[in-house]
């Protein structure tokens, strides 16, 4: 059980802990009834769209989580997508379950589309969402930009889904990859809201995890994670046995937000989206003793 460390601003802290969601893998059903009576109904919980889980998994996960009591969010992977149809039949199954009110369409890992849809404008410009009642689309930010991509580009690519989303109807909503430095996420959502986009942003933060496991993720994904940054966030390169959790970001980016909530940078609705590695209850168990209205 990893220790809690509380802010000197609760309430900033415990302000931006209010509806925060989580993140499962089709593999998590048996995690996420472990995790059911630590969870707030209503927890909106993203299921991905990984190339080693296929059609049955992820719908069955997205029912799960519906018939658990939580808001369940399916992920869909542009680039992994074969055809128009294959499009069609997972948006149809999902429908089926009561699950397609929030999806989140992400280009996806493979460099090359599998394919018609090369990235997420094309899915969401595809004119399918509507047609399956979908209302809500959520879309991926990089505060600390993308080992693949460059940064002029994401800035680009984000502008143009968030007109495409104004465009068709469809509520927006922001989903980062997950940071270990609250600056550069805080100086990223000022951005965000000087360029006119004023969508809700729920911040990719990591679960309590094992500092090495939480490394590995971040080398994958390309996320800066050297000694003054891990030892900031409330752990040490040279203990990669130990566990770690966010308390220390969650109260560092509170403080942060709430030095500027009442001017125009980094106003608008912001929450945190927890990416549970695998930890569904751990995660839930640390949000619930982080708040102490949940104790």
């Amino acid at each position: 059980m990893t220790k809690i460390s509380h802010a000197t601003n609760r309430a900033a802290s415990l302000e931006l802990m209010k509806d925060f969601s989580l993140e499962m893998t089709g593999k998590d059903i048996p995690a996420l009834i472990e995790a059911r009576p630590l969870i707030p109904l209503g927890t909106r919980i993203n299921v991905t769209f990984l190339g080693n889980e296929d059609l049955d998994m992820r719908v069955a996960a997205a029912k799960a989580v519906r018939e658990l009591g939580f808001v369940p969010v399916p992920h869909i992977s542009a680039r992994r997508l074969k055809s128009r149809q294959q499009l069609e039949e997972f948006l149809g199954r999902l429908q089926e379950v009561d699950a397609t009110g929030h999806v989140f369409v992400i280009g996806g890992d493979p460099t090359r589309p599998e394919g018609p849809y090369p990235d997420s404008l094309a899915v969401i410009n595809s004119g399918i969402l509507q047609q399956f009642g979908v209302r809500e689309v959520g879309i991926a930010g990089y505060p600390e930009g993308h080992p693949d991509i460059s940064t002029d580009t994401l800035w680009r690519a984000l502008e143009e889904k968030s007109a495409a989303l104004e465009e068709h109807g469809f509520d927006p909503l922001i989903v980062t990859q997950f940071a270990f430095d609250s600056a550069p996420v805080a100086e990223w959502v000022d951005a965000v809201r000087a360029r006119g986009i004023k969508a809700p942003i729920r911040i990719g933060t990591p679960g309590p995890a094992g500092v090495k496991r939480l490394l590995g993720f971040a080398r994958r994904f390309g996320i800066g994670a050297n000694a003054m940054i891990v030892k900031k966030y409330g752990f040490s390169l040279t203990n990669l046995m130990g566990v770690a959790g966010p308390d220390n970001f969650v109260n560092d980016l509170a403080a942060v937000l709430a030095e500027h909530a009442a001017g125009p940078g980094l106003g608008g609705q912001i929450g945190l989206h927890f990416y549970t590695f695998g930890g569904l209850a751990e995660t839930a168990g640390w949000v619930r003793r982080f708040n102490p209205g949940e104790e």
